[in-house]
């Protein structure tokens, strides 16, 4: 699956912490997306790991965006709230024949577009920002 619901919870999340001017709160988010707080705390704690956000303790914590919008590619952030790439198919993004769930190794005559196919939605998902989907609102 390309897009999971934790790609999906780290934009949406991503879009309300860059209009905001203070650090936003995981409930306070949750409650705004309608979503699990425990699910989305676990999301944005990845995103902090990878240096998107920064999170502050105490009675006015949260989390605030820290990098530049323009920078922040929306392929970093479904790896960031993945743990890794996004695929098309188990297959698409590794060396030929590795990865294949059907175990048919060196014969697959669709790896080669499968595999095109994956190249150029990476390359769309970094080249998009998150600046480029707030201007889309």
């Amino acid at each position: 699956m390309l897009m999971t619901r934790a790609s999906e919870y780290a934009l949406l999340s991503l879009v309300i912490l860059a209009n905001a001017t203070d650090p936003v709160d995981t409930e306070t988010l949750a409650q705004e997306l309608n979503i699990s707080k425990s699910f989305l705390a676990k999301i944005l704690q990845s995103l902090a790991r990878q240096g998107i956000l920064k999170s502050f303790k105490g009675v006015k914590g949260g989390f605030v965006l820290i990098q530049d919008k323009k920078k922040i590619t929306i392929l970093d952030i479904m790896r960031a709230a993945e743990g890794k790439g996004p695929a098309v198919f188990d297959c698409s993004s590794g060396i030929e024949g590795i990865g294949c769930p059907a175990e048919k190794t060196g014969t697959c005559h669709i790896w080669p577009f499968i595999h095109n196919l994956q190249g150029k939605i990476d390359t769309f998902l970094h080249d998009l920002t998150l600046a480029d989907i707030l201007e889309q609102k």
